[in-house]
């Protein structure tokens, strides 16, 4: 891991840290599995502000290009729940893989439980979209 931990900016830290809590009844257990473990990341986190926040790290509304490692490659923008929407390649942050990628930073790679199975994956590059600021509005 390029940064030793994940790293968060601490206004979208306290929003995942909501959508976490409200959504830890979960009856499926994968996404389940995967919030417990962000949860425990979540623990040694960095937390940062928005001016110390590195480019290359996974937020709310970054496009992140990765690849598996049976040869799935893809682009995904991570984003707020309501926004998710499978045929523009957008993936809630709650979805294990959005739970997956964020606060990891480009070239990282982790091993993860998806449905399919544990699958490890290579985050290839980030890019910021300027609407991370709107996470402000949500709050």
């Amino acid at each position: 891991m390029k940064y030793g931990n994940i790293i968060l900016e601490k206004k979208e830290y306290v929003y995942l840290k909501r959508l976490l809590n409200m959504n830890t009844y979960t009856d499926n257990s994968n996404t389940k599995s995967s919030i417990q473990r962000l949860l425990g990341e979540l623990k040694t986190a960095q937390i940062v502000d928005e001016i110390e926040m590195p480019k290359d790290v996974i937020r709310f509304n970054s496009s992140v290009k990765v690849a598996a490692e049976h040869g799935w490659e893809n682009t995904l923008k991570v984003v707020v729940p309501s926004e998710k929407n499978i045929k523009e390649h957008k993936i809630s942050v709650l979805s294990p893989m959005g739970i997956a990628l964020f606060g990891y930073s480009e070239n990282d790679e982790l091993v993860w439980d998806f449905p399919g199975g544990q699958s490890k994956i290579k985050i290839v590059a980030v890019t910021q979209d300027e609407n991370h600021k709107r996470i402000e509005v949500l709050l």
